[in-house]
């Protein structure tokens, strides 16, 4: 009664069930890789990533609604067989209310008529001041022509890889993924130019079943002028306009809305790397119709919390310990924070030693002293707005600290530190200057401008 198939085998039989039954907003989505697919006879099937432990269902069945208890009890089954549990992420009440799971509110998705961007221009001043901007400033959008997708390819990726590199979260996968030249034709994109020079893109998938479209990646390059991403989706409104596209959305925002209090906590700590806030307050900027409400559903045996962390696991490429790393080694704002708020407690403590034991001459010691609060004082600058030309300044600096300290703790330190305690606090010393290092100057590189080179988009 019920097949897996492997992607290769499969990806023709999905795309025909996503033209036939694609009514979620990610629905487009689950052609992309990484994909698995829990098939129910022939008219139905679930698309899900496997994080090993769990079946991570991106959104609701692809299958008539009617048929979404049997086919989400059917998968649930499946998946408890191969010792998985499962959860649908990016449910909406379409499937909430009938399937016999458990639903938890994740967030909101806000939503346009086309036909009446109009009408939300006339109502928001603040946008239509960034159109004029984006005017001023001689942006254009065109849509990428098939034809030239060819000698477009190089100044896309060249705008995309430059736009992870300034992310302070790791690459996500599962409905994250940021792959905007995958999954053409239907997968459309606009392109924003300054004179021959690519500095944004808005990728497009289509919502088949709704008639609609999901504007799925919107991406600037760092010198893109103000205005750019709202003349990207002023442009893609007036094109599904024309094209007869009855809904647009720009799809979650997560943890928006009136979400439980521990989603609350997470939206409140997890606001360093992720501006959930400023993701909604961008969206509720455009003026939408209305916002629906979005959904993690899964069974009843499962406690909500563990459900919403075999989600994170799915986008996280991997496991949330290394993606975690991952994120850290990528220098976020919130870790030079950190170091700076560690830089407090070591600087007093050095004001505080004997200077004849730790040091070689007393004027070391005050040396080091106001050398690292001067330290922490660049590295808050640095947290409260990012300069480059300040970033590679601590970069040496940091790196100065790391060899010197390397040096002296060795030639000096090392022979005069005989207690278990001395040793600890040698060898924090050492280390904690050189891991400082690499997270600077790996956040200095990624983001530094240097590492982006506009390149014509076309000839």
């Amino acid at each position: 009664m019920t097949a897996s198939a492997p992607e290769f085998e499969s990806r023709e039989k999905v795309l025909a069930l996503v033209r036939r039954h694609g009514w979620n907003a990610t629905s487009f989505q689950v052609l992309e890789p990484d994909f698995h697919y829990h098939f129910v006879d022939d008219d139905a099937c679930v698309a899900y990533v496997d994080t090993g432990r769990a079946w991570v269902a991106a959104g609701a069945p692809l299958a008539d609604e009617a048929r979404f208890g049997e086919i989400a009890a059917a998968f649930a089954t499946a998946a408890r067989a191969r010792n998985r549990r499962v959860s649908f992420f990016a449910t909406e009440e379409r499937f909430a209310s009938v399937c016999p799971f458990r639903s938890l509110l994740i967030g909101e998705q806000a939503m346009w008529d086309p036909a009446g961007w109009d009408g939300a221009l006339r109502d928001s001043s603040s946008l239509r001041e960034q159109l004029r901007r984006a005017r001023a400033k001689n942006i254009r959008i065109r849509a990428l022509d098939p034809r030239q997708a060819a000698i477009s390819v190089g100044p896309i990726a060249n705008l995309i890889d430059h736009w992870l590199r300034r992310r302070e979260l790791a690459p996500l996968g599962f409905l994250a993924r940021v792959e905007p030249l995958a999954l053409r034709p239907d997968h459309r994109l606009f392109l924003a130019e300054r004179g021959d020079t690519l500095v944004g893109l808005l990728s497009v998938a289509p919502i088949y079943g709704r008639r609609g479209w999901l504007l799925q990646n919107l991406l600037r390059s760092p010198d893109a002028p103000n205005g750019t991403a709202e003349a990207l989706i002023d442009h893609a409104m007036r094109r599904a306009v024309d094209e007869g596209v009855r809904l647009v959305t720009l799809g979650l925002a997560p943890l928006a809305g009136d979400v439980q209090a521990p989603l609350r906590l997470a939206r409140a700590v997890g606001a360093p790397f992720y501006n959930f806030e400023g993701l909604r307050s961008f969206k509720a900027k455009l003026q939408p119709a209305r916002w629906d409400r979005i959904f993690l559903s899964f069974p009843h045996e499962t406690a909500p919390m563990r459900a919403v962390l075999d989600v994170l696991t799915a986008f996280a490429r991997g496991g949330l310990l290394r993606f975690g790393l991952r994120t850290l080694l990528r220098g976020p704002a919130v870790v030079v924070g950190l170091l700076a708020v560690l830089l407090i407690p070591w600087t007093l403590l050095l004001a505080t030693v004997d200077p004849h034991r730790w040091f070689p001459h007393p004027a070391v010691k005050w040396a080091w002293v106001f050398f690292d609060a001067a330290l922490a004082i660049g590295l808050f600058a640095l947290r409260a707005r990012w300069r480059d030309r300040l970033a590679r300044l601590l970069t040496l600096a940091i790196g100065a600290d790391a060899i010197l300290t390397a040096i002296e703790a060795f030639w000096w330190n090392a022979p005069r530190a005989q207690s278990l305690s001395a040793r600890v606090i040698l060898a924090v010393g050492v280390t904690a200057p050189a891991l400082a290092y690499l997270v600077v100057s790996r956040a200095t590189v990624r983001r530094s401008p240097d590492t982006f080179r506009p390149m014509p988009s076309r000839t």
